[in-house]
């Protein structure tokens, strides 16, 4: 049943999605279709579609682009400047679209389609981090040594493409945890890991194709010419950091400074699964008991939708009761889901989100409907999670036991716990009694005295209710089956009942109250099974906190219930996935920081450089954290998406800071004067990765569009670390590499000797 907006009688269909189907091109096919339709149709009948899920596809898909075509941009502004040649500038940044186009074209032949996750966590300095560590270098070559392009380049591959390419290699390897990342988590996040994978294989095959033979013919005799800004920020840095490596304390005392500031924010963060993505619709669940007519439903959801519609944000309000998405679901008359569809943006003046609409609406809607439980949410994201879980909302308390009664009494005592938890919204339970039945029972003495089959009581009992074929009616090509059926559907009030005549063979009528017992009974409206046993769900949203805070100190609350002996409780729900996705990842990410330390042994053959490069992963993580904390952003799966990005990126700049250090080394220079050499030479590249890293992902972290809430933790998280992970590459890394380094190759070769 669905019911109109005031536009004159109206019926809705509603189409639904294929499997593995695209939305966008399905709803594309669907639409050409309609066109079709539209020219046969009788005059004064109109289609029109109501909610159209492409469009919300192409506003998410118009915030991706945006923010890769700014990210870009900013990313091809910052190389121009930084590496003082606009030849030097375009030649890396023509890193961008070449791995760009060898991802897309990998995606193709992967089966992966661009989305706000796949695409979404592509930054383009992260593409051209080791193009710029190369072009720097040779760029720097050219000017101090004055060496030809070919030579230059030449000279500085040997020198860098070793820690480059175990570098890159490592960015790669930190998205591995989240390509082991099984359930919801993993369908949505791993085409992201895929398409970043994608990207950085091409741009490192590039770095070592295509920019070294373009920059020997396009590098040639180009000035070399700092930018002032960063000349006078190396004039500054290298006494500085001179200083700072005989002040191993003060180094010490700054890195664990930080990471007491980290852990203070961290314990301030809540977490959840992954931020809400506002749809700019509102999709209302409402429940009334079970008893209640087709009639009445009707009536309570125009009242609703009248309502509504007094919103000025509320463009128009579509109901359907009684009738399931998904052929599977159970959904009856007393249940109702009720779309609303807001004006644009711009418009808005109740509210700003999908909580704060719910939270102006609900007081209205309990006053037009009083006893009717409702749950707010959005139309995607009820659907998602229905099919997922089976559960609407953000939390649900499953219950299993036996007994329907006790199931009953259980979820009422696990309601009231929730309603008293700060945070609760929208609570309800899934299983209503009330439901009112005729329950009929043929007395099996009562019946053999009288001499009244059972089976004819049972076929007078389906005429009653919902009729029987007697035969067919046919119209040109169409057939219609002719049903014989009571002229009105008994009321539930037993007498009437037990005064129907049963008409037998002998031609004797027999009342139905003479051969069966007939009473009322009240049952529940649904029983629900999972793991082989009946349970009863009861959900609840999580508005003004986060979802992990509010179960865990629901489950405190939960637990000082007694339940008796062969119930339990588990939860699902949106925490059902981020408790999954977060066991997952505590087992992987160990394993992937090992396999990182293993590569960095390799690049090295020594262990303590590659420890010390480690320092740099915790120092970034904290300024993570504070970033997240800095704008209210709690942790959730795309913020580890960004801690992970965050690390490969860290390592890379250790990693190249190191492997000049040993180059000096090796060439008789003294350790200190190593550590500053390198430290000056590696400034600009340092700083360059960092800033393209960085900048790259503020389109991204300041976005307003629709699907900019999944992408902004991520991006948050990165800038902040990267601000923190520089910091300790340029001042803590050299001090900590001159003190705990271990004695060079040479000095162990003597002694050996």
């Amino acid at each position: 049943m669905a019911t109109s907006d005031g536009e004159g009688e109206t019926v809705y269909a509603m189409t639904q999605m294929i499997v593995k189907g695209n939305a966008y091109e399905v709803v594309r096919r669907v639409k050409d279709k309609l066109a079709e339709i539209r020219s046969s149709l009788p005059p004064g009948v109109e289609l029109r579609p109501f909610y159209d899920r492409a469009a919300f596809v192409g506003q998410v898909l118009h915030t991706v682009q945006k923010n890769l075509l700014e990210g870009g941009l900013i990313v091809a502004l910052v190389l121009l400047w930084v590496l003082g040649s606009w030849r030097a500038g375009v030649l890396v940044a023509s890193l961008i679209p070449l791995s760009m186009l060898g991802a897309f074209a990998l995606m193709y032949y992967g089966g992966l389609s661009g989305d706000l996750l796949s695409l979404g966590a592509i930054d383009f300095g992260l593409v051209v981090d080791g193009a710029v560590f190369l072009i720097e270098g040779v760029v720097a070559a050219m000017g101090v040594h004055h060496l030809s392009a070919k030579q230059a380049i030449g000279r500085i591959a040997g020198e860098v493409g070793r820690p480059i390419t175990m570098a890159v290699l490592i960015i790669a390897i930190v998205y591995l945890p989240i390509l082991l990342l099984v359930g919801v988590e993993g369908k949505m996040f791993r085409p992201m890991a895929l398409t970043v994978l994608f990207a950085m294989v091409m741009a490192l095959v590039l770095t070592f194709t295509w920019i070294p033979a373009a920059g020997a013919v396009f590098l040639k005799n180009i000035p070399h010419r700092e930018p002032r800004l960063i000349r006078w920020l190396r004039d500054r840095y290298v006494p500085r950091v001179r200083r700072l490596t005989t002040q191993l304390g003060l180094v010490v005392g700054g890195v664990s400074l930080s990471l007491a500031i980290g852990v203070v924010a961290a314990m301030t963060r809540g977490a959840e699964f992954v931020p809400r993505l506002e749809e700019g619709s509102l999709a209302i669940q409402v429940t009334r008991p079970p008893s209640v007519s087709l009639e009445e439903a009707g009536k309570g959801t125009l009242a609703i939708e009248k309502a509504l519609l007094a919103f000025p944000d509320v463009a128009r309000v579509i109901s359907r009761t009684g009738s399931p998405d998904v052929a599977t679901d159970v959904m009856g008359v007393e249940q109702s889901d009720v779309i609303v569809m807001l004006r644009p943006r711009s418009q808005w003046v109740t509210g700003h989100d999908a909580a704060s609409f719910a939270s102006a609406f609900q007081p209205v809607l309990r006053r037009v409907l009083p006893g009717a439980a409702m749950g707010f949410t959005q139309p995607i994201e009820m659907r998602v999670q229905e099919l997922i879980g089976g559960v609407r909302s953000d939390v649900g308390v499953k219950i299993y036991g036996d007994d329907l009664f006790t199931l009953r009494r259980l979820a009422e005592q696990v309601s009231s716990v929730i309603n008293l938890t700060p945070g609760a919204a929208d609570v309800r339970i899934d299983m209503q009694f009330g439901l009112r039945v005729i329950d009929i029972r043929p007395d099996t003495r009562r019946t053999g005295r009288l001499g009244v089959p059972t089976p004819s009581i049972l076929d007078f009992t389906e005429l009653m209710q919902s009729g029987r074929p007697i035969g067919k009616l046919r119209e040109g090509q169409r057939s219609f089956d002719v049903m014989l059926r009571l002229g009105e559907t008994p009321k539930p009030d037993v007498e009437p009942l037990k005064k129907l005549r049963i008409p037998l063979t002998s031609g004797r009528p027999v009342m139905l109250g003479d051969v069966a017992d007939i009473e009322v009974l009240d049952v529940p409206a649904q029983v629900s099974r999972e793991q082989g046993r009946r349970r009863v769900t009861v959900e609840s949203n999580v508005r003004g906190r986060d979802l992990a805070g509010f179960v865990q100190e629901l489950q405190g609350r939960v637990k000082q219930l007694k339940l008796p002996t062969g119930y339990f409780i588990e939860y699902g729900g949106q925490f059902e996935n981020l408790s999954r996705a977060t066991q997952r990842l505590l087992l992987v990410v160990p394993l992937t920081l090992a396999i990182i330390m293993v590569l960095l042994y390799l690049t090295f053959g020594r262990l303590r450089p590659a420890l010390l490069i480690f320092v740099n992963v915790p120092v970034a993580a904290v300024g993570g954290i504070v970033a997240l904390a800095s704008r209210g952003l709690d942790l959730s799966i795309s913020a580890a998406v960004g801690f992970l990005a965050l690390f490969g990126v860290a390592t890379l700049n250790g990693v190249v800071l190191i492997a000049a250090i040993l180059q000096h080394e090796s060439s008789g220079v003294a350790r200190p004067d190593a550590v500053v050499r390198a430290a000056s030479e590696r400034f600009r590249a340092i700083l360059t990765t960092a800033l393209v890293a960085a900048l790259g992902f503020v389109p991204m972290a300041i976005a307003q569009g629709v699907g900019a809430e999944v992408q902004r933790p991520l991006a948050t998280v990165v800038i902040g670390g990267l601000v923190t992970s520089t910091l300790a590459t340029l001042f803590a890394l050299p001090t900590l590499y001159v003190h705990f380094a271990g004695k060079r190759d040479d000095e162990e070769l003597a002694e050996s000797g």
